[in-house]
């Protein structure tokens, strides 16, 4: 049975905000889960008393939090592309590499000849480094097979990948990541897949539909095109955004009532006063914009004009080989400029909404029992001592399981 009671912790964060206190703590907390799902969160003291039955897990002093949400993941891709590392190390930029026949391109050509066992294989691995590090749900994306067999292949190992494995998965599909060496001169006609047969192959299997509206990649006529034709499909929609140059994709997002517009690198006044009007989601990548030697988001006017700021890994294999949220903690508050509790609604509450799992991300009744058991006592510890697992038991669905010991 998924029945647990959490307690001795120093201090519980039900991410629940209030006017006293953003991250809604709890001095001396406790967390009752009975079938899985939270169903009392309080001051131990009160505790109620048909709780003293159920399995105790004991906080001994550390913090609890909600489980992570990774708002922004590509786990599931065959290869890897160290040299593009060892190139951008030495000078070369994303799109140089790009041109040279790296990038997206590559990590397509790896993925089609892989088998099925080797990506469930090598994601499964991901998604436990992930977990390890306190993360219970991510937003999952395909966009290295592009093609519409492909994609749906993708999606379906996502599918499985789910199954066997306790990390809860939202799909997005992501057929409109590139355009694929072999369609270069065919490029309506691809759009028009992505927008037709490609959502057809997707429903029933994909929670959302993402574009990477962006220089070399779509433009903002062709991104409308796919997430016009995916939001009346029945899609929940997003978009890669603004990463390199600003094509007004984060307020054609916003427009069609979107999930979230992520990267944001390049992104106008203008444009994160129509996300923050929608309530839509700004999904920063610390990851990927520190290894790209980007400038930073502008996140004082995200935050001026009222945007929702979540977090994510980005986890891929080209600009961001990562499955660490509390390392884009770290980064988002030293080099992005976000607060501590900016950090933590940005990988709890509100990366959930940008995940399309608005219940996750929060410790309150009705919420999934999911949360972690850190072995510190203030909030700050996670971000501030970087590259420590300081994640001691990882719990979803009200099963807990220690994880290894690795670095995040």
């Amino acid at each position: 049975m998924n029945d647990l009671v959490v307690r001795d912790a120093s201090i519980l964060m039900t991410c629940q905000p209030s006017q006293s206190d953003v991250l809604g703590l709890i001095a001396g907390g406790a967390v009752v889960i009975r079938d899985g799902k939270v169903a009392w969160v309080g001051p131990e003291a009160a505790l109620p008393p048909d709780s003293s039955s159920l399995p105790i897990l004991r906080a001994n002093g550390g913090m609890v939090t909600p489980g992570l949400v990774d708002a922004h993941t590509h786990p599931i891709f065959g290869g890897e592309r160290s040299r593009e590392f060892a190139m951008r190390a030495a000078g070369k930029t994303y799109l140089e590499i790009a041109a040279a026949g790296g990038g997206i391109q590559a990590t397509v050509v790896a993925t089609r000849a892989a088998s099925d066992e080797e990506l469930l294989a090598a994601a499964e691995a991901r998604l436990r480094r992930a977990l390890a590090c306190g993360t219970t749900t991510v937003e999952a994306k395909t966009g290295y097979a592009l093609s519409v067999d492909g994609e749906a292949r993708l999606l379906r190992l996502l599918a499985t990948l789910a199954s066997r494995q306790p990390v809860t998965i939202v799909p997005t599909l992501l057929g409109a990541h590139a355009l694929p060496s072999e369609r270069q001169a065919d490029r309506a006609s691809y759009v028009r897949e992505c927008a037709g047969p490609m959502l057809d192959a997707a429903t029933g299997l994909a929670h959302a539909v993402d574009v990477y509206c962006d220089e070399g990649a779509f433009t903002l006529d062709e991104t409308r095109t796919i997430l016009t034709a995916a939001r009346q499909a029945g899609f929940a929609v997003r978009a890669h955004a603004g990463q390199f140059r600003d094509l007004r994709a984060a307020g054609l997002v916003a427009e069609l009532g979107g999930l979230s517009a992520d990267h944001l690198e390049k992104v106008s006044e203008e444009q994160a006063g129509r996300l923050a009007a929608a309530g839509t989601v700004a999904t920063l990548l610390p990851g990927a914009c520190v290894q790209l030697r980007l400038p930073p988001p502008p996140v004082e006017v995200l935050r001026a004009a009222g945007c929702m700021m979540a977090l994510g890994t980005d986890m891929n294999p080209g600009s961001s080989m990562t499955e660490s949220l509390p390392l884009q903690m770290w980064l988002a508050t030293t080099h992005l400029g976000l607060t501590v509790e900016e950090s933590w609604l940005g990988v709890t509450i509100i990366a959930a909404r940008a995940a399309g799992r608005p219940e996750a991300g929060r410790l309150s009744p009705g919420a999934p029992g999911d949360l972690v058991v850190w072995d510190v006592a203030a909030p700050a510890m996670v971000p501030y001592h970087y590259g420590a697992n300081h994640a001691r038991v990882v719990v979803i669905n009200g099963q807990p399981s220690p994880p290894p010991r690795a670095s995040c």
